[in-house]
C-alpha cells in the first residue's frame, strides 16, 4: 500500500480510480488551488476525519483555471465527498456549480463544494469562519461590535463585511484603497442597515478611502479592527494603519497567520490592544466544511492540533 502524494493534478484526477488504487486510505477530499502546494489544509481534515471515523483521506490538488470547470465535473465519478478551493478559483467555482448556499450567494463566492446526487453544491464558509473565530479569541458576537473593515473591496472582506451585516453588527466602515469598490459594496449592504438596530446618530454603514485622514475620522466609533487584506504577510509590508490611531479598548483581527505575529498584530499590542491572527479562522473555515459535507459536528481539537503540528514544525 501507498501513502497519498503531496500534489495530484488534473491528469491524474482524470484517472483517479487507477491513480489512486493502492492508497491505504481512500482520497475523496480534496482542495483545488493554483499554486497549492502551500495548503494546510490536509493536515488540519487527516486527523479530524481519522477521529471521527471516516474512511477517507483529504489531498492536495494542483488545478489551473482553464482546468477547473472539467475538475469539478470529474469529481463525482472519482468519488469524491467533496472539495475545498483556494486562490484563484473562488469565483469560477461559484459561477460553476449547480446550487449553493444563502452565504455563498450573499458573498457571491464558494469555497466548499459537496457532490450531492450527481450535483455540485456551493458553500462558503469564509463569512462563519469569521464569526466562529472572533467569538473564539475576543468572547464577542459580531453583532455587538462596531467593525472596521481593512480590504472591504476583496473576496475575504466582501464574506466579513457580509457576515457583518448579517449580524447586524452596530456600525460598519468599509475601508478600501480603491474607494469605488468600498462604495459599491456598501450599496449592495444597504438594505441590511435599514433596520431598527443600525440606526442612530452617526452613520451606521460607511465607506471610505483606506488613507489616514478617513480612518482618522472614524476610529471613535470602532471596537473591532479586522484586516482582510494580505498585507503583512512580510515585515518589509508598508503599515496598513498607523500604530497612534489604534486604541487600548480595540480588538485587532488579522486574517494573515504567518507570521505568528504580524506587524499590525504587534502595532495593537504596543497600543495595548488585544490582537490574534486568522489562525483560528483557518481552523473554522475547515470544521464548517466538514460539517456541511458529512452532516455532524466536527471534531475540532483534533483539527486544531493537526493544524499547530505543522505550523510548528514548519
Amino acid at each position: 500500500m501507498a501513502d497519498a502524494k503531496n500534489v495530484y493534478d488534473f491528469t491524474d484526477l482524470q484517472n483517479w480510480s487507477e491513480v489512486t488504487k493502492d492508497l491505504d486510505v481512500p482520497a475523496r477530499l480534496s482542495v483545488f488551488g493554483d499554486p497549492v502546494e502551500h495548503s494546510l489544509s490536509p493536515e488540519m481534515h487527516n486527523p479530524g476525519l481519522q477521529a471521527a471515523g471516516v474512511d477517507s483521506q483529504y489531498v492536495r490538488l494542483h488545478i489551473r483555471p482553464d482546468e477547473l470547470v472539467k475538475a469539478l465535473r470529474s469529481l463525482g465519478d472519482a468519488g469524491f465527498i467533496g472539495t475545498n478551493v483556494t486562490i484563484p478559483h473562488k469565483g469560477g467555482v461559484f459561477a460553476a456549480v449547480d446550487e449553493m448556499t444563502e452565504v455563498a450567494r450573499r458573498t457571491k463566492s464558494v469555497n466548499t463544494v459537496l457532490v450531492e446526487d450527481g450535483k455540485l453544491v456551493g458553500h462558503n464558509t469564509d463569512a462563519p469562519g469569521l464569526k466562529r473565530a472572533i467569538r473564539e479569541e475576543f468572547s464577542v458576537d459580531l453583532r455587538d461590535m462596531q467593525v472596521l473593515i481593512l480590504g472591504a473591496g476583496g473576496g475575504a472582506g466582501r464574506a466579513a463585511a457580509v457576515q457583518c451585516a448579517m449580524d447586524q453588527c452596530e456600525r460598519l466602515v468599509l475601508a478600501n484603497r480603491t474607494f469605488e469598490k468600498a462604495e459599491s459594496l456598501k450599496n449592495e449592504l444597504q438594505d441590511y442597515a435599514e433596520t431598527d438596530r443600525l440606526e442612530g446618530p452617526a452613520n451606521r454603514l460607511v465607506a471610505i478611502p483606506c488613507d489616514v485622514k478617513s480612518l482618522e475620522r472614524e476610529m471613535e466609533h470602532v471596537d473591532l479592527i479586522i484586516n482582510c487584506t494580505n498585507v503583512g504577510m512580510k515585515m518589509s509590508d508598508p503599515e496598513l494603519i498607523p500604530q497612534r490611531l489604534i486604541q487600548p479598548h480595540q480588538l485587532v483581527y488579522d486574517m494573515v497567520y504567518s507570521p505568528r505575529r504580524t506587524r499590525l498584530m504587534a502595532a495593537a499590542e504596543n497600543q495595548g490592544a488585544k490582537a490574534a491572527n486568522g489562525l483560528s479562522m483557518l481552523l473554522w473555515q475547515g470544521a464548517l466544511a466538514f460539517e456541511f459535507w458529512f452532516n455532524r459536528a466536527a471534531p475540532i481539537e483534533q483539527m486544531r492540533e493537526g493544524l499547530l503540528g505543522r505550523l510548528n514544525s514548519k
